[in-house]
């Protein structure tokens, strides 16, 4: 099994030595689509930087939450369990080693999977377990994962 990405980027009218160049950059996918990518503007400020754009961090943060969804829709499904919709606001946090290095420490996913049947919390917990161990790309990094599902009561949990 093989994912691609080719990142394209070129300098432009910047000053590339010293510093003052356009951080913006395309990702093509195996799939074919495009999406403009930049660094953060917290990491390198506008106009050097595309707010617009996705970083580096955000393609990261997304990656765990999409894997982690399509393996709880997978298991759900399995299960018997009968997901009508799944929304995650996840976020990530950076931190700085001693050694002046800084890296994604913890990412939070808050998925919010509504039901067209209740589903117990005990069953909702394993399903979320089920997903987390076996997503790709939380196998794949030391990153500390927590996972926070949204909580309803049981005619919340019930999307019909």
């Amino acid at each position: 099994m093989l994912s691609t990405a080719k990142v394209e980027w070129t300098r432009g009218d910047g000053d590339f030595l010293s510093g003052r160049y356009s951080r913006a950059h395309t990702i093509t996918f195996d799939g074919g689509i495009s999406v403009p990518g930049s660094s953060s503007p917290s990491v390198v400020p506008v106009p050097l930087s595309v707010e617009a754009a996705v970083d580096p961090e955000e393609m990261f943060i997304a990656s765990l939450s999409a894997c982690h969804m399509l393996w709880f829709l997978d298991f759900a499904r399995c299960s018997g369990a009968d997901v009508a919709s799944y929304i995650d606001q996840a976020d990530g946090e950076l931190t700085k080693e001693a050694d002046g290095r800084t890296w994604v420490s913890k990412v939070t996913l808050r998925p919010d999977a509504r039901f067209a049947a209740p589903v117990s919390p005990e069953r909702l917990e394993d399903l979320h377990h089920q997903a987390h161990l076996a997503c790709f790309i939380a196998n794949s990094v030391r990153t500390d994962i927590v996972i926070e599902p949204v909580e309803h009561n049981q005619e919340e949990r019930h999307h019909g």
